[in-house]
């Protein structure tokens, strides 16, 4: 199973319950947060087992990197990590089927202190690499992965879905055991540079591409619009605030929501939401539905009651 954590990054299991993931404010000096795993239990990595933290990188984003061809680029991955354990740790970089893997280890030397690590790779000239809106690049870190899918780090393999490098410590192996890191860079050459600061704006604008969601509190409460098509049912356009990936396939809602029409809210919380036709890369409809009280053809939007409601777009992530 697959859940998406802080910043894009999804934690990838085959056992439930054996870690949480979560934002920390430890961090090595220039960052604000990192990512934090903690091993929830001493859990003794069998075969098939893979437990990681992975990001799949956009093809647009990779293309440059001209892998697959005769003139496939170099590219060093760099970042900050820490961890209450010591040794040789291990991930891969993947392309899209999984067929195409490279293993790669990283040594922490010292306990609950950040290190910062490079890794230098030469470009795959081999594979298909996505360079389109689908996984361009996947970059995965292993915190306990089974031999089935680890093989001999430092050399691009033929592989299945390879997440990480032979012998490499397990993190879920020791319970409480934890695992931080930040300030991950992929970039192309053969030498780290320093790590780009985005500003907010614009970040936040890159990772609403992949996942519109739209949260509601006591201040902000409205959304959308759009019209009662019977007495108990509504259809609401929400405008995304970015131009999606791709076009949502779900929607996900917590919390409670009524449609506010020109006699008022006069709407009971709508029991349930689903997505309906018209779907684009610019807005998602919803259709509510199990109100009362409303007038079929009346223009009405969506009125979430004070409290903490949530309406989540899901299928535009990689």
């Amino acid at each position: 199973n697959d859940v998406f954590g802080v910043d894009r990054f999804q934690y990838s299991v085959t056992q439930s319950n054996k870690g949480t993931l979560q934002q920390s404010s430890t961090t090595p000096t220039g960052f604000s947060n990192s990512l934090l795993f903690t091993s929830s239990s001493a859990y003794s990595i069998g075969a098939g087992d893979i437990f990681v933290i992975r990001q799949h990188i956009e093809g647009f984003n990779v293309a440059d990197f001209g892998w697959g061809t005769a003139s496939a680029a170099t590219v060093t991955l760099s970042f900050w990590v820490r961890s209450s354990l010591t040794g040789t740790f291990g991930g891969s970089l993947l392309n899209a089927s999984g067929g195409r893997a490279y293993p790669f280890t990283y040594t922490i030397s010292n306990a609950n202190t950040f290190e910062y690590k490079t890794i230098t790779i030469a470009g795959d000239t081999s594979g298909t690499w996505l360079t389109t809106n689908g996984r361009g690049i996947t970059l995965i870190f292993g915190l306990g992965v089974g031999s089935t899918y680890s093989a001999t780090a430092g050399a691009w393999g033929d592989g299945s879905y390879i997440s990480s490098a032979t012998g490499s410590t397990s993190v879920v192996g020791t319970s409480g055991a934890t695992w931080y890191v930040t300030g991950v860079q992929l970039e192309k050459g053969s030498t780290a540079t320093d790590f780009e600061y985005v500003d907010y704006g614009s970040q936040l604008q890159m990772c609403q591409r992949y996942l519109p969601c739209f949260n509601f509190d006591a201040s902000n409460r409205s959304l959308g619009s759009g019209f009662a098509n019977s007495t108990t049912g509504a259809i609401i356009n929400c405008v995304f605030p970015v131009q999606a990936r791709t076009s949502a396939t779900g929607v996900v809602v917590t919390g409670s929501f009524n449609a506010y029409t020109v006699a008022g809210n006069n709407s009971g919380s709508f029991t349930s939401f689903a997505l309906a036709a018209g779907q684009s890369l610019y807005s998602g409809a919803v259709y509510g539905t199990g109100g009362s009280g409303l007038t079929a053809g009346q223009g009405t939007f969506l009125l979430s009651p004070a409290g903490t409601s949530q309406i989540q777009f899901t299928g535009c992530e990689l």
